[in-house]
């Protein structure tokens, strides 16, 4: 069964809701699981034990929140030393009040240097939550943790 590691950040909440969709997408087939984590609580352990990983961030002045660069900086050392035990597939979300689009380069930038391979298109969510938007988070969980157990990443 493929593990799906969701962690994010939110203190609105809107990109929480997003998070929680990507994880019930992962946890929705027969051979997912998800673990759905803050970022602030994101440990190295949660990513050494995840098959995939799905991050999520609200866009803040046109760049990713802070405890997203946090995980990144607590994990970055060990996992590109590491390259063949964190090599992980990953999609990202984003929670945008504007545009979004800088957000997602930055942590693209940063991804480049993680043994991380993306396979699904960012979701962007401009302005309040959708359905749609919901809907597109909880395809990118289920087509995430389908494409681990199959082993197609």
């Amino acid at each position: 069964m493929a593990v799906i590691l969701v962690t994010y950040h939110s203190q609105g909440g809107n990109t929480r809701r997003m998070a929680e969709s990507a994880a019930a997408g992962a946890g929705d087939t027969d051979t997912g699981s998800a673990v759905l984590k803050a970022a602030g609580e994101t440990t190295l352990e949660d990513l050494r034990l995840c098959d995939g990983i799905i991050l999520g961030s609200p866009e803040y002045f046109g760049y990713m929140a802070g405890m997203i660069k946090d995980f990144f900086d607590r994990t970055y050392e060990v996992a590109a030393a590491n390259v063949n035990e964190f090599r992980k597939p990953y999609a990202l979300f984003i929670s945008a009040g504007n545009d979004g689009r800088n957000t997602e380069v930055q942590m693209e930038r940063i991804l480049k240097g993680f043994p991380f391979k993306k396979v699904y298109e960012t979701v962007i969510c401009r302005g309040p939550i959708r359905d749609d938007i919901l809907d597109r988070c909880f395809e990118m969980g289920q087509t995430l943790a389908a494409g681990c157990d199959l082993g197609i990443y």
